[in-house]
């Protein structure tokens, strides 16, 4: 654990249940089995004809069983790269700059291309088994794993017709290496490593990006503002290799989406999270609906802090009285208690985890921001990363990640196939657990001015999900329609950024 002052040590999450280190005899092992398992799953492969020219089963006992052999060797194959990758990443998400987890990193994504490339091949077999309407039925009436994996098989085959041929969608894995991916990990090295001087309390320091956004919400009007600036001047440092980032992946995207036949960018993305155009549009109209709601309460905070219209450097400061923060031991002991009152196994999942150290929550020079949940499948437990600073919004943020530990949990047994889930889904279990402990914080309020402060942080939460998400959506829409004439330059970026926060903040917002 690392000492963060008024907090109390903050853990670092431990893996040395999985593999004692990176350069390990077991990691080492591990590795080559799963090569070992690419290979024979190849040979199967092409034993089987699996491929979009190969030939078809004769008959529904064939097929399931055809079937059921890839899918058994597939779930190996996950339940591998399913216990390696998160644990490589367990190291560069939170240190980018340790080379050697980095390049084990990169070892993995080679492998996982040829694991996509199998995917593919399988994928592509299914568009052409389905040429009979009648073969994949007959066969998941079968018992055996193809009938245990029925939805994903469907989910499979209606998602075939958007394939390019095997040799492109071989050769956009193989670039997306030092396409896409590259570009993604680049603005994780880049984000992580921005350090700012800033001076506090009579003493400066170099604080990582990820300490000084948590300043955000400081008592203090001096400090927020100061943080502000610093941070704002931070990114402007880095404002070229982050719009270069962002010009490569979403390029690629584009490239992709046309080959492949889609509509366009989102028709992918509402596919993979199960909704289609006419829910989402039923959602953004909601959404925008409320803004009015919103607007009124970012006027009212601007009045009640004594300003005609809320400063960007206000919209996290702190509203009534908490009277506290806190200590790292404090937030465990109110999360596992609340989450008692909800369900055994939930409170004793979650005293698992601190118990054996699933959390990392130190914020540091090469930490990545924000918080993350990642599911370990070899040894069937789960790991939160946070940047814990004592604020109740962090206790909130620590519930609502180990809500997705939970979720991961419930799915025990199921194979990794089985457990693909959307982000429509994938959400629920976290909120829940966030509003079980965001409630129970409310309940035990001693004062007016205590609710207010909870209920300050739940409405800025809820501001951030419907109004500031809605922000990036018109962003994202309006990077796509450009970015398919030319490459867009960091002023581009940051005037459409503005352009889509003046739409949806509006004049609340100075």
């Amino acid at each position: 654990m690392q000492s963060q002052g008024k907090v109390g040590p903050l853990p670092h999450w431990d893996l040395s249940n999985v593999y004692s280190g990176l350069e390990s005899k077991d990691f080492k092992e591990t590795v080559s089995r799963l090569k070992a398992d690419l290979d024979q799953t190849d040979d199967y492969l092409l034993e089987h004809g699996i491929s979009r020219d190969g030939a078809r089963p004769h008959d529904a006992e064939q097929l399931a069983e055809i079937i059921g052999g890839y899918l058994d060797r597939m779930n190996d194959l996950l339940r591998l790269s399913g216990t390696l990758n998160p644990y490589v990443h367990s190291f560069v998400s939170t240190d980018s700059y340790n080379t050697t987890a980095k390049r084990l990193e990169s070892e993995l994504d080679k492998l996982g291309v040829r694991l996509e490339r199998q995917g593919v091949l399988f994928q592509g077999w299914l568009r052409t088994i389905t040429e009979d309407p009648q073969a994949l039925p007959a066969a998941l009436e079968l018992e055996g794993p193809a009938k245990e994996h029925a939805f994903f098989l469907r989910e499979a085959a209606e998602q075939s017709q958007y394939l390019m041929s095997e040799a492109e969608e071989t050769l956009a894995s193989e670039l997306s290496l030092s396409g896409a991916t590259a570009w993604a990990k680049l603005q994780g090295v880049v984000s992580s490593q921005v350090k700012v001087p800033f001076e506090r309390e009579g003493r400066t320091e170099e604080l990582p990006i990820t300490v000084l956004i948590n300043l955000h919400n400081d008592p203090d009007e001096d400090v927020r503002h100061r943080a502000y600036d610093a941070e704002l001047s931070a990114w402007e440092r880095a404002r070229e290799p982050l719009a270069a980032c962002l010009n490569g992946v979403k390029g690629s995207v584009i490239t992709l989406y046309k080959r492949r036949g889609r509509t366009d960018p989102l028709h992918e993305t509402l596919d993979h999270s199960r909704i289609d155009r006419e829910t989402l549009e039923t959602l953004l109209g909601v959404m925008r609906d409320s803004f009015p709601v919103f607007r009124r309460y970012w006027h009212s905070k601007a009045e009640r802090l004594g300003k005609p219209t809320l400063a960007w450097w206000d919209l996290w400061a702190p509203v009534g009285r908490l009277g506290r923060r806190y200590s790292w031991t404090e937030a465990r002991d109110f999360i596992l208690g609340q989450f008692g009152t909800f369900s055994d196994q939930l409170a004793g999942l979650a005293q698992r985890a601190y118990e054996n150290r699933w959390i990392d929550a130190e914020p540091r020079d090469g930490k990545r921001g924000g918080a993350f949940c990642m599911r370990v499948l070899g040894v069937e437990e789960s790991r939160v990363m946070c940047n814990f600073d004592g604020s109740l919004d962090q206790v909130f943020t620590i519930a609502h990640e180990l809500g997705h530990a939970y979720h991961n949990e419930t799915q025990k047994g199921k194979t990794p196939l089985q457990r693909r889930t959307p982000m429509t889904l994938a959400e629920t279990a976290s909120i829940m657990c966030e509003t079980v402990v965001s409630d129970a914080a409310l309940a035990q309020a001693e004062d007016p001015e205590e609710e207010l402060a909870i209920l300050e942080i739940f409405l800025l939460n809820a501001s951030q999900v419907i109004v500031d998400i809605y922000s990036r959506y018109l962003f994202e829409t309006e990077v796509f329609q450009r970015r398919e004439d030319a490459e867009l330059s960091a002023d581009d970026f940051c005037e459409m950024m503005t352009r889509a926060q003046k739409q949806t903040y509006g004049p609340a917002l100075d």
